[in-house]
């Protein structure tokens, strides 16, 4: 039976993902990078779904695809509440505006929050209490990943773009209250999603985005990593393929733009 373009090119990609990093140039006066395992899930132009496990560097670019919503989190989808981890690829998930858009992508990495890595950077979790932003937001209690954004504006940031609401890290709104931090000393799994253009999704009562690395993801990233960076996602091309934000969002302490 021959092997569809699609589905080779996936495989190849978990393949040439190692290659790829063993040949890209390392500066003589930067720390070696710390490599993670990545676990991703596509599904293909012919309606099969790929699981592939990729070996990458542990650069903020490459985690945060992978660190928004911790095992349990249930995402609202055609069919009521599921559990992000038994969410799959040719699902469909509900989107802000009511309706309907099938999930291509999937990510996930498990870490060890406390843990520092080998610049002394942890990735702290963002616990949400129940009913924190009104009755059942969240429904229960929500730990979010480092990388996750919610629809809100926090006072301090209420300054951006004039006002208007924003695409905010989580770990923004931490008031020592209804929103902590914690790292736990045990290892945690993380996932993230992606749809066919970027979107804001209800996950336990709160309204979170859907994957995209940003409009300033060229400038982040050199080349060699771009190749690498790129061969985590099977149903894309480029960078350009995550299409445009759907509003803008706060991260890094500025505002991204929205690209037409």
């Amino acid at each position: 039976m021959t092997i569809p373009n699609s589905l080779a090119r996936a495989a190849r990609n978990a393949v040439e993902t190692s290659a790829l990093l063993r040949e890209a140039p390392r500066p003589a006066t930067t720390q070696k990078a710390q490599l993670r395992r990545y676990e991703v899930s596509s599904l293909l132009k012919n309606g099969d779904v790929v699981q592939t496990r990729h070996i990458a560097p542990a650069l903020p670019m490459f985690e945060d695809a992978f660190c928004a919503f911790s095992r349990g989190s249930l995402v609202e989808t055609e069919h009521g509440p599921m559990a992000i981890e038994d969410l799959m690829p040719g699902d469909s998930v509900l989107t802000q505006d009511g309706t309907s858009e099938t999930v291509l992508w999937k990510g996930s990495v498990t870490l060890v929050p406390g843990r520092e890595d080998s610049r002394g950077r942890t990735r702290p979790l963002t616990r949400i209490m129940a009913d924190t932003f009104g009755m059942q937001k969240p429904m229960s209690g929500v730990i979010a990943g480092p990388a996750a954004r919610l629809l809100g504006t926090p006072a301090h940031l209420r300054h951006l773009h004039g006002g208007a609401q924003i695409l905010t890290p989580v770990a923004e709104f931490q008031d020592g209250m209804g929103v902590v931090e914690t790292m736990p000393p045990t290892p945690v799994e993380l996932f993230h999603i992606s749809l066919k253009k970027h979107a804001v999704i209800r996950v336990d009562g709160l309204q979170f985005e859907t994957y995209h690395p940003g409009v300033n993801a060229v400038r982040m990233i050199s080349h060699s990593l771009r190749s690498i960076y790129l061969n985590l996602f099977a149903h894309i091309e480029s960078l350009n393929d995550f299409g445009p934000l759907l509003m803008p969002r706060a991260g890094d302490g500025e505002v991204d733009a929205i690209t037409a």
